[in-house]
């Protein structure tokens, strides 16, 4: 499997997950399609799903134009399917889908939005996180509790160590900036930094993180519990 890193909007990322023996694939989170078509047209990839990890605009507005032109189905939380547009594919918290070579589980992660998601492909060891976990960061609380979310990222925490995280936006700079602030003395966040600014002065992405930098160097994973965590939070919104 190959993952393209496609650009969107102002940060945002989507993810093309191509199948190399038949060039099908799935993108994550298309949030428009023009980016998404010039990929695809230009590599002739075979687009044969959406899937969204939740209902926001900025990961959701290339859903309906992708389908029209490309006649693919859309996946989604089943209990999210009236806010996703035109879904074909509604899944249950921790069911396991499979078509051809792509296989995922889907896991309810609720705090960002109550009906956010992340996709687990187990075989080859990726998890899209989209706006729950960042690298170095996680999401803000829009629709969920401080409860929900501290839970939702206890769950990402048990993935294998070795899991490559793709999220949905490119935060991971200023993500540093505030972990470094409460967290000063961390050689594994000091030494990230720096790979993040080389990243950055190349002109590359900082994504993929895997789960082993995020318990290193994320300050929201490496809450104790749910009253500090519930601080942190505070405090990076004012940040």
């Amino acid at each position: 499997m190959k993952i393209e890193i496609i650009k969107c909007l102002e940060d945002n990322y989507s993810y093309i997950l191509i199948d190399e023996e038949s060039n099908s694939a799935c993108v994550i989170d298309p949030s428009e399609s023009k980016p998404i078509i010039e990929y695809t047209e230009k590599n002739k990839i075979n687009l044969k799903f959406i899937l969204n990890t939740h209902h926001h605009f900025d990961h959701i507005g290339g859903n309906k134009d992708l389908k029209k032109k490309y006649n693919l189905k859309i996946i989604g939380f089943k209990k999210d399917k009236n806010r996703i547009p035109e879904i074909d594919i509604a899944l249950n918290d921790k069911e396991i889908w499979k078509n051809d070579k792509f296989e995922l589980k889907i896991y309810h992660i609720p705090g960002h939005t109550s009906g956010h998601v992340c996709y687990h492909f187990f075989n080859q060891n990726i998890l899209f996180t989209g706006d729950t976990l960042f690298s170095l960061g996680c999401g803000r609380i829009f629709e969920g509790t401080y409860e929900e979310m501290f839970s939702s990222l206890q769950l990402i925490k048990s993935f294998p160590e070795e899991t490559k995280i793709y999220c949905g936006h490119e935060y991971t700079l200023k993500n540093s900036e505030f972990c470094i602030k409460y967290d000063k003395n961390n050689s594994a966040l000091i030494e990230k930094i720096r790979s993040i600014r080389k990243k950055l002065e190349k002109g590359y992405p900082t994504i993929p993180s895997t789960i082993k930098e995020e318990l290193d160097c994320n300050i929201f994973l490496r809450s104790k519990d749910v009253e500090s965590f519930s601080k942190l939070r505070d405090l990076k919104d004012n940040f």
